[in-house]
C-alpha cells in the first residue's frame, strides 16, 4: 500500500442525533485515540438534532490537536459556491490545514424543498456540482473569478487570503455522470456502504479510476473512502447496512472493504466507549490484515462484482 494510500480510519460521519457536547466528546476522543479524520454530515432540515457542519468543525478543530475534520458531505443546494469557498478557506486556516471538503449534488430533495430552495434534476445536479467545483477552486487561487453558467454566476469575485494549501475536495457520488465527474475533478470519493453494496462500490470505484485515466490523471491520486456503519455484536449477523458480528467477523468484513480498494474507512461509532474499543481491539487487526494484502486492491472475487456502476441510478 503506497504512502499516499495509507490506510486511515475516521470517526463521526453517519452518526447523528447527538448534542453539541456529545459530538465534541466524540471528536476529542477520536483525536486522542489516533483516528485520522472526524466528519459531520449536512442535514439541516428535520426534527432530529443536528449541527451545521462547517460551524461545528471550526469549533471542533479548536478543541483538537491533529485529527483532520471534514464535511460528509455538504449538500450543494444549501450554500452558494463562493460562500463555501470562503467558509472552507477560513476553517482550513483556523484548523492549521486540517479540512477535507466533502461535497455532493444533494441527494435528499425534500430537505431542500422544505427550505424553499430550487430543485434540480439528476443531470442538473451533476452540472451544478461541476460549476461549483470550478468556482470554488478558482476563488482559492486568490485571483478574480468571473463565470456565467447554467446554475451559478460570479463577476470578478475574489476571496482573501487564498488557502495556504490545496484543500482536498471529496465527492459523495453514485451515478455514472457523477462518478465520471469524480474521476475527472475530485481529490477523493466518499460513498456510503449500506446505500450501495460492497460489490457495487467496487464497480463504481473502477468507474472513477477509468474516468481519472481518461482525464489524464493518476487514478492513485484519488482517495477512495467510504462510510461504514459498524457494531460489534456476536448475536447479530451482518446486513447490507451494518458491518457486525463478533470481533473476528467485523475484522473480516472491514478487511474485505480495504481489499476492494478503500483506504479511508469512516466508521459510524456513536459513543466514546465504542471508539475506544475499536481503536484497541479492531483497528490494529485490520491494519495487520491489510498489510498482508499486497500493493494493490483485490477487485475480483467480490460477489456481484459484475454489477454495472450506477445501475438503477441516474446521477
Amino acid at each position: 500500500m503506497s504512502a499516499h494510500n495509507r490506510l486511515r480510519f475516521g470517526a463521526g460521519g453517519a452518526v447523528g442525533g447527538l448534542s453539541a457536547g456529545q459530538t465534541l466528546d466524540l471528536a476529542q476522543s477520536a483525536d486522542e485515540l489516533g483516528y485520522d479524520l472526524f466528519t459531520l454530515s449536512d442535514h439541516l432540515h428535520g426534527e432530529r438534532p443536528s449541527l451545521e457542519p462547517l460551524t461545528a468543525l471550526s469549533w471542533i478543530a479548536a478543541r483538537t490537536r491533529t485529527i483532520e475534520v471534514g464535511t460528509n458531505v455538504l449538500g450543494l443546494p444549501y450554500r452558494e459556491p463562493p460562500v463555501v469557498a470562503k467558509t472552507a478557506e477560513t476553517v482550513d486556516r483556523l484548523s492549521g490545514g486540517r479540512l477535507v471538503l466533502g461535497l455532493g449534488g444533494g441527494g435528499f430533495d425534500h430537505e431542500f424543498a422544505a427550505f424553499g430552495l430550487a430543485g434540480r434534476s439528476p443531470g442538473q445536479k451533476v452540472a451544478a456540482l461541476r460549476e461549483a467545483i470550478g468556482i470554488i477552486r478558482g476563488l482559492w487561487t486568490g485571483e478574480p473569478v468571473s463565470f456565467h453558467g447554467d446554475h451559478y454566476t460570479v463577476r470578478d469575485a475574489v476571496i482573501a487570503p487564498a488557502p495556504r494549501r490545496p484543500i482536498p475536495i471529496w465527492l459523495g457520488s453514485y451515478g455514472p455522470r457523477s462518478l465520471a465527474l469524480t474521476g475527472e475533478m475530485a481529490d477523493g470519493w466518499l460513498p456510503s456502504l449500506g446505500r450501495i453494496s460492497l460489490a457495487q462500490a467496487a464497480a463504481m470505484r473502477r468507474a472513477v479510476r477509468r474516468a481519472a485515466r481518461d482525464a489524464g490523471r493518476d487514478p492513485d491520486s484519488i482517495t477512495c473512502a467510504c462510510n461504514v456503519r459498524v457494531l460489534v455484536d456476536p448475536s447479530r449477523p451482518p446486513t447490507p447496512e451494518f458491518v457486525t458480528g463478533g470481533v473476528s467477523a467485523v475484522v473480516d468484513q472491514l478487511t474485505a472493504i480495504v481489499a476492494a480498494g478503500f483506504t479511508s474507512l469512516l466508521l459510524a461509532l456513536p459513543t466514546v466507549r465504542e471508539q475506544e474499543f475499536f481503536a484497541r481491539e479492531v483497528i490494529p487487526q485490520v491494519r495487520e490484515r491489510a498489510a498482508e494484502l499486497g500493493p494493490g486492491p483485490v477487485d475480483s472475487g467480490l460477489p456481484g462484482s459484475e454489477t454495472a456502476p450506477g445501475e438503477g441510478r441516474t446521477r
